[in-house]
Formats: C-alpha cells, sequence, structure tokens
C-alpha cells in the first residue's frame, strides 16, 4: 500500500491530474491486477449477506416505497430487484434505489470503521445492476465489487467526516463509481470524473442519524449509489466534473472538512497490488447500530449473572468517543430515552438495545424493535438507568491502525441497590473475524436462511445459495437471477399515488 499525502491547494497552482486524489483511485480502479481466492469468497459472503438483510425487510414501508418508485421506470433488459421475478426489470439506477434501500433498512448487513464509518456492503446494488443492465459476467461483477470495496475501505482510513457532521455516504459515491468504472472496463479519464462528480453529489449531513431518526437512514446510501451511477453515464458521455473534488481551494477539504491547513493520509494499493480491503470489513451478527453489536453479546453474557433486574440502580457503559457522542447519551437526544420513537431511532439508542439485550438474552431483528416490546414498563425502567460516557482508551483503540488492536467495543459497571457491583468487557463482537464466533460461509448461510423464511421458499433459498457461489463463472444472462424472488402473494406494495 501507498500512503498518498492529499492537501488542498490554490488554484495558481494548477495541481496537475495525477497528483489529485480522485485520479489516484481511478488509476486503482483500472488497474487489472488479479482476484485472491479468499477475497473472492468473501464477495460471495457479502452478497449473500444483502440479500439476508434485503429479504428480511421487503415489506417494510421505505422499502415498499423505493420498490413502487423502481417499479414505475420499467425497462427492457434492465435490472431486477429483490423479491420478484427476473422477468421484472427496471432502469439500473432505480433498481439501485430499491435494491439499496432493502439492504439497508434492517442496519443488518456489513461494515468497517477506522477513522470513520462505512457500510461497503452498500456498494454492490448499484455495481449489480449494472452489471445486470449491461451484459457483464459474474468475473466483471467481482472485479467491480472489489474495487469499491478497496477504495471505500481506503477512504474510510484516511478522512474522517463525522468529525463535521458530514454523513459517510460521501466516501461511497465515489466508492460506487469506481467499482462501475472497473466493471465496465472504462478509462482512467472517464473514471476520475465520475469520482469527482460522484463526490459533489453525495456530500450530505449527518442529521439523517441524529434526534428522531427516520426512513432517509435507509435511503441515504442507496441516494449515492444511485448518484454515483448517474455520474458514470454522464461521464461516460463526454461530461466533466468540478476539478480538483479534493484538492482544491474551493473543494470539500477546504470548506467541509478540516480546513485548507489540513494534510491527509489516504492509502491505497501501488500498481499491480491486488485489492484485498474486503477482508478489514466486517458483517454484524444482530440487526442494530455496529457499536452495538459487542455490547449485545456482552449484555448476554452479564445477564445470565443476574437474577432480579429490578435490583440494578445504575449502569454505566465506558466505551469510545462514537460509543458515547452517536448512539449513547452523549449525543443529548432526548429521542434515545423514549419508547415511542421510530425503529431507526432505537437501534441508534445503546441504552435501549443493551436493556432489551440483557433481559432477553437474545436479539430479534423484528421482536426486539416491536412497540410493544420498547414500551415495556420494566423494561423502560432499566433503559433509564444505562447512562454512557466515553473512556480514551476505547476510543484509542476504536481508531488503531493496528487490526489487532482496533476494538469497538465496552467496559461496562452494573451497580445494584445492595451496594455490590459487576463488572465486565468485550472488544470485539462475537461474530467479528477476532471474536469467539467468526463468520464463515455457513453462518453467512444460516443468517440468510433465517432471516428469509417465510418470504423465500426453501427452494428459492436452495436455487440463489448454488448460483451465488458459483459468482466467478456466471454468464451475464445468469447474474438476472442473482436476487431472490419472494413467495407467492408475499410483497405488500406502497397503495399511495406519487410523481412517479
Amino acid at each position: 500500500m501507498v500512503n498518498h499525502r492529499v492537501r488542498t491547494h490554490p488554484s495558481s497552482a494548477m495541481l496537475p491530474r495525477v497528483e489529485q486524489l480522485a485520479w489516484k483511485m481511478a488509476a486503482v480502479a483500472t488497474d487489472p491486477v488479479d482476484l485472491e481466492t479468499e477475497v473472492i469468497d468473501m464477495i460471495i459472503n457479502r452478497i449473500i449477506d444483502n440479500a439476508a438483510a434485503a429479504g428480511a425487510a421487503l415489506n417494510y414501508a421505505p422499502v415498499q416505497t423505493a420498490r413502487a418508485q423502481a417499479l414505475a421506470h420499467p425497462r427492457k433488459q434492465g435490472a431486477t430487484l429483490f423479491g420478484l421475478p427476473p422477468e421484472t426489470t427496471v432502469c439500473a439506477e432505480w433498481a439501485t434505489w430499491a435494491n439499496g434501500v432493502a439492504v439497508r433498512e434492517l442496519d443488518f448487513h456489513d461494515t468497517f470503521h477506522a477513522a470513520d464509518y462505512s457500510h461497503p456492503g452498500d456498494n454492490i446494488p448499484a455495481i449489480l445492476a449494472v452489471a445486470e443492465q449491461c451484459g457483464r459476467t459474474g468475473l466483471d461483477l467481482v472485479r467491480g465489487i472489489a474495487t469499491a470495496y478497496e477504495i471505500h475501505i481506503d477512504l474510510v482510513k484516511g478522512i474522517c467526516l463525522h468529525k463535521h457532521k458530514i454523513d459517510h455516504i460521501a466516501h461511497l459515491g465515489p466508492a460506487a463509481a469506481a467499482g462501475i468504472g472497473t466493471l465496465l472496463g472504462l478509462n482512467t479519464e472517464i473514471l476520475y470524473q465520475a469520482i469527482q462528480q460522484a463526490v459533489h453529489t453525495t456530500i450530505t449531513t449527518r442529521q439523517s442519524r441524529k434526534a428522531d431518526i427516520s426512513s432517509w437512514k435507509a435511503y441515504a446510501p442507496a441516494y449515492a449509489g444511485k448518484n454515483a451511477l448517474e455520474a458514470v453515464d454522464r461521464c461516460m458521455r463526454g461530461e466533466a466534473s468540478p476539478s480538483p473534488m479534493y484538492e482544491g481551494e474551493d473543494s470539500i477539504l477546504a470548506w467541509i472538512l478540516d480546513g485548507p491547513d489540513a494534510v491527509y493520509e489516504v492509502p491505497l494499493p501501488a500498481p499491480g497490488e491486488p485489492k484485498r480491503a474486503i477482508l478489514e470489513s466486517y458483517t454484524k451478527g444482530h440487526a442494530a447500530e455496529y457499536q452495538a453489536q459487542a455490547l449485545i453479546d456482552l449484555a448476554f453474557r452479564l445477564g445470565k449473572r443476574i437474577d432480579d433486574f429490578e435490583r440494578i440502580r445504575e449502569i454505566v457503559i465506558h466505551g469510545s468517543h462514537q460509543t458515547h457522542y452517536v448512539i449513547g447519551t452523549g449525543s443529548g437526544d432526548p429521542q434515545k430515552m423514549d419508547p415511542n420513537v421510530s425503529r431507526q431511532t432505537l437501534d441508534h439508542s445503546i441504552m435501549y438495545i443493551f436493556a432489551v439485550a440483557l433481559q432477553d438474552g437474545g436479539w430479534h431483528h423484528v421482536d426486539s424493535y416491536a412497540p410493544e416490546r420498547a414500551r415495556r414498563e420494566d423494561t423502560v425502567r432499566l433503559w433509564h438507568k444505562i447512562r454512557t460516557m466515553e473512556d480514551p482508551i476505547w476510543t484509542k483503540r476504536y481508531h488503531s491502525p493496528d487490526p489487532k488492536e482496533r476494538a469497538f467495543g465496552a467496559r461496562v459497571e452494573i451497580f445494584f441497590t445492595d451496594g455490590s457491583r459487576m463488572e465486565d468487557e468485550l472488544a470485539v463482537a462475537n461474530a467479528h473475524p477476532r471474536g469467539t464466533n467468526p463468520f464463515g460461509r455457513a453462518d453467512y448461510i444460516h443468517k440468510f436462511r433465517t432471516l428469509t423464511e417465510g418470504c423465500v421458499s426453501v427452494q428459492e433459498q436452495d436455487r440463489f445459495l448454488d448460483l451465488v457461489q458459483q459468482l466467478p463463472r456466471l454468464r451475464s444472462d445468469q447474474l438476472l437471477h442473482l436476487h431472490p424472488v419472494a413467495v407467492p402473494n408475499f410483497l405488500v406494495e406502497n397503495p399511495r399515488p406519487g410523481i412517479f
């Protein structure tokens, strides 16, 4: 890997293209390196993972709406949608939209955290949609996904967005554009322009993950993927982009992030170096914000040692800056303590999540968020006894450049009414590669079968799993069958009229 120093330059400097970050990312995307077997295997895992999360969300209201919008844009020889037969095709940008919302709705697919947050699996819907519409092969798709993960994760390592309240989809846009470029075999010039357009059009604020969190949290990555696809299309037709998007004196670095004097270091593969970043990402064992994953597992462990939850006087969670300020009491969001808020808000309240996981000793993507579960009186009492604190040790571990040291867990203290105290900690979730039960292919398959039970027949589950595990050898026509089809009459459609 090569660490590239990125800073702003005055327009008068005429920074050469080859020295710009967007060009360097485009060069990585157009470098025809070999694919490693373990990378291909992980890409297959993540397609299964996305299908699991999307299948379980097919009838959630935001997914219904996105699907209705997509179906209003039919296209012969277009792209397919989760839950619908391959004969139903729509424009690729709208397939990206609908499928992206389905994947993201439950907050239950992969992630990577470093200087910033990310869900690199959000790249897959856009790249797959383009592959379907443009008649690409399974091998082309794998190459495109490998590029998108590489660019996305490398940006997350080097450039922090959340410190400036910019949503993390600003890294997803350029990654998806780069992945589409690799898929289509575009040249560096086109991709240089497309990556910059994708950055420019996907800068939004983190209000989408603050206070009363709405369905836009699920729409945001689909928005980035759709914008990236459209940016590539424009640049393929000869259009250019604001340049240099990162280093310009009025650019994202200068005015939205750390300012004109800041210097960033973004690692990217050297020429000829394989794209392996996907191997650094990790999926979720529980349907909740990633900072909650290890704490859910820790709650299971602690709950077995408590015979009466009413004896608890207070629970203090000592975690990272991110845990305290994003999903903890440090956010200052009263909604995180309100039993009447949306599911999206509850899955960003570690106080609620820890209380339920402690009491139930399990976590379910539907039942754990049900209104009647959130409003249970004993749960509300326990929930309101929990607070978070930032611990510099956990913040340092969260941002550690050493993957073996990097951690996303916390230390928990439980104080009882009789004066006794219980303490325990967990660095990484059980499903993490360094956890007690790291996810492998069998776990991804189990997750898929569990989440799609009742909405996808066993026969259809088998068909999908058999096909996806042949991914690098698939013909273009076979890619149209990579979305599991729901059982007849399962899908519920949004009845409300819109503009489309």
